[in-house]
């Protein structure tokens, strides 16, 4: 029974909050319920980026952040937060949006295999719920920080469904660009240059724009790859793009304005 009414609270309270979300004026793009790019009518980007066991980007890119004036925004597993907690510390007192890459990195369904769910409700709950509680040592709550990455970025509209009815909002990056691309290593099959990765985003600012994207990267990589876009290309992809008239946009202001 508590359970029960642990759950219809949370229904309700999900609800009353999508209620007052479709009255406002709503011009995000979304994908099987989660926001994939805000307003395309917008001249700003939003930088994301997530990290599950790795930080060797978190100086040089809190650096940058801050050289350039900019709030990011920075999904973090459960592993992440035991592993590296001062880093947590300083991305939140930096004023940096902190959320949920998950607690455990679970895999919510197989690769290809949208409809088959490997995870249940209930363990997608209690890990969102761990997940919480290791934001909330820092003052970080659903209700003031709703927006997660689910991890390896892989999600239907099941799981959007389930995080709506915790109170939360699934975000993923728009694509188009190869940033998600600069974890990957020489060994791969699905490798992308630094260098590539910059040309790729740069050739499709030109093609298409990038207004209202969620440009994400990785606050860390394997050692075998040595070949770092944060150290490499960060700093002057963000000099490139703003002298085409794009403002750099905290991830609240972005979805919510």
């Amino acid at each position: 029974m508590p359970h029960l009414f642990k759950r219809t609270l949370m229904v309700f309270t999900a609800l009353f909050s999508l209620t007052i979300f479709l009255q406002a004026e709503d011009n995000n793009v979304y994908y099987q319920g989660g926001i994939v790019r805000t307003d395309p009518n917008q001249k700003r980007i939003t930088l994301v980026f997530t990290a599950a066991d790795k930080c060797d980007g978190a100086e040089p890119i809190m650096k940058t952040l801050h050289k350039n004036h900019i709030q990011g925004a920075f999904f973090l597993t459960g592993h992440f937060f035991h592993l590296f907690p001062d880093v947590v510390k300083k991305l939140v007192d930096k004023g940096h949006y902190v959320g949920s890459h998950s607690y455990g990195h679970l895999l919510y369904f197989p690769w290809g295999q949208p409809d088959t769910m490997s995870v249940t409700q209930e363990e997608f709950e209690t890990d969102m719920e761990k997940s919480y509680e290791e934001l909330g040592k820092y003052g970080i709550t659903k209700q003031s920080n709703p927006y997660f990455i689910p991890p390896y970025e892989h999600y239907n509209q099941t799981v959007s469904d389930w995080a709506k009815e915790m109170g939360l909002q699934v975000i993923n990056y728009t694509s188009g660009t190869a940033s998600a691309a600069d974890y990957t290593t020489p060994s791969m099959k699905n490798y992308r240059s630094s260098d590539s990765i910059y040309n790729t985003i740069i050739d499709k600012e030109e093609k298409d724009g990038l207004n209202g994207f969620l440009l994400i990267f990785h606050m860390g990589t394997v050692p075998e790859r040595t070949d770092k876009f944060y150290a490499k290309h960060l700093s002057k992809l963000i000099k490139v793009l703003r002298k085409r008239g794009y403002k750099f946009t905290p991830l609240k202001e972005a979805i919510e304005k």
